[in-house]
């Protein structure tokens, strides 16, 4: 047995009494580690740490605070075959994926101490004063972004890396200029105590203020409720169940201070398919389908779970059976997870004009927790006078919906709730005649797939991971790309403030060389 500690800023912590194991999925049995849950004192000795490294870390220059974050991406490649092995017998995943989730990780902790570098990202604005102004002058008001404070991160089940202890939550936080306490995912303590420690040891290595980063252990909701409702936290960023989400928020928003809660809480990411589109590429669109469907075990975010097509499409119908049929299962996350995934699809059966149109490959050996691939049918009038339908099932399930064309699938798509990406398949002479759907869409996704498949989530500049309630709590930002940062920033303006006193980024000369708005233009010029 390896008994682990909280990491409370540069310091460990092991003051609690109960415990849990880290669990392997894939065969039912306990790991070697078990962990400490978190005191409410661990708790609030990691919120009052965080409150006085902010008071530090905010004012760190964009290089300061850019070479921490490459710094945590390379203890993180430092950590070799140890993580792969420790986080596949935590998720039941392939190493193969849990190396492509570790690069991930590392990329976009570069690509944020990128933006930080080239500094534009504070969209600093100046509008300089005319003191002979008629009938009053005008003073000199200078705005830029600056961080929110303390941020509390609750890691992900399904993304054990880049959804988790460094993940993009944390790494736009700490980018932002925020310490983080992270609340570790109880389906993989272990991977996230290692990960933990590479950003313990890079925030010694780079000088970063005592306090900048925490990571906590707990199985339940007390710690996670503690953080939320402690005063010095400022905001939250979760990505997980609409349940758990929603009870973060709606406890954040109820403090004496609300603090905003930006919190993924799932989505059915629809797809339409459009007539021609199908009978050109039918068998395409199909297997295409099932592998988005069936990808990491159906365990993504994105996956597709609701599909409409126009009725009378037999032949589509039987090649997505015969794709689905190949389609193989695995071994989920986690029990909870495998037995809400059963539970969801019984229940969607139980609904009267559904039916099984195919299942996936079953369980070779005698795995714990392996999902089998389940793909049901309906039609348009039992999806809409039954709303469950529309939930998200988390696992390799999906369900199609027969439709007479064009007027109902536009009808259906403006009842739609909010999600995450939405897809249409179709012709470029029918995504002109389908505009309506689209403008529909658009307002109802974060993200809009046009020939492609939603799993998959580009890191980059342009990306949102986000959406309309339910799927987020706030459809103004994303959770993917580096647009990000934005959540945990608040712009602040200085009128008349003396030059030197001025942030870097706001004085007269640009010493930094970034581009700002002064006086309505953008340039990256001096201020004259």
């Amino acid at each position: 047995m390896i008994k682990k500690t909280q990491i409370i800023g540069f310091n460990t912590s092991i003051e609690g009494t109960e415990t849990f194991y880290s669990l392997n999925p894939a065969s039912g049995a306990n790991n070697e580690y078990v962990f400490p849950k978190a005191t409410k004192e661990e708790v609030n000795t990691a919120a009052e740490k965080a409150a006085a490294a902010f008071q530090l870390y905010y004012k760190k220059s964009g290089e300061e605070k850019a070479s921490f974050l490459e710094a945590i991406a390379e203890e993180i490649s430092n950590t070799g075959v140890h993580l792969i092995t420790v986080c596949s017998s935590e998720t039941g995943l392939p190493p193969a994926r849990i190396e492509s989730e570790r690069g991930r990780t590392v990329n976009q902790l570069k690509m944020f101490a990128a933006l930080l570098r080239e500094g534009s990202w504070v969209d600093a604005r100046i509008d300089t004063a005319i003191p002979d102004r008629a009938p009053v002058p005008k003073p000199d008001i200078r705005y830029i972004q600056i961080a929110i404070g303390p941020v509390v991160v609750f890691g992900a089940s399904n993304f054990p890396l880049a959804f988790s202890v460094a993940g993009g939550d944390t790494a736009s936080a700490l980018a932002a200029g925020c310490p983080v306490i992270v609340k570790a995912h109880s389906a993989h303590p272990a991977t996230s105590s290692i990960i933990g420690k590479a950003i313990q040891t890079a925030a010694i290595n780079t000088n970063m203020p005592d306090g900048v980063f925490s990571l906590l252990f707990g199985d339940g909701p007390a710690a996670g409720m503690e953080l939320v409702k402690h005063p010095d936290i400022k905001a939250v960023g979760f990505t997980g169940s609409y349940k758990g989400g929603k009870a973060l928020y709606d406890a954040a928003v109820s403090r004496p201070e609300p603090i905003p809660v930006y919190a993924e809480m799932g989505s059915s990411n629809p797809v339409f398919i459009l007539p021609q589109a199908m009978n050109e590429r039918g068998a395409a669109i199909a297997a295409g389908y099932a592998a988005s469907i069936t990808l990491g075990v159906g365990q993504f975010c994105t996956n597709p779970g609701l599909l409409f097509y126009k009725e009378n499409e037999s032949k589509f119908k039987n090649i997505l059976k015969l794709e689905f049929e190949k389609a193989n299962g695995g071994v989920m996350l986690a029990p909870a997870i495998y037995h809400s995934y059963t539970k969801a699809v019984e229940q969607q059966l139980h609904v009267n004009g559904v039916v099984q149109l195919a299942t996936g490959a079953a369980a070779k050996g005698n795995e714990s927790n392996y999902a089998t691939p389940v793909l049901l049918a309906t039609s348009s009038e039992t999806f809409n006078n039954n709303p469950e339908l529309s939930e998200e099932i988390f696992g390799p399930a999906s369900i199609t919906i027969n439709t007479t064309g064009k007027k109902e699938m536009i009808e259906i798509a403006k009842k739609l709730s909010g999600h995450l990406t939405a897809t249409i398949h179709g012709t470029e002479d029918e995504l002109e005649e389908y505009k309506d759907l689209i403008h529909i869409l658009e307002q109802k996704v974060g993200r809009l797939v046009i020939n492609g498949f939603p799993t998959g989530v580009e890191v980059c500049s342009a990306m949102v991971h986000g959406g309309p309630f339910p799927a987020t709590t706030d459809s103004k930002h994303t959770s993917v790309g580096t647009a990000a940062i934005n959540r945990f920033t608040r712009p602040v303006c200085y009128q008349n403030m003396p030059d030197a006193l001025l942030p870097a980024e706001l004085r007269n000369k640009n010493t930094l060389g970034i581009w700002r708005l002064i006086n309505g233009v953008r340039t990256n010029k001096d201020v004259e």
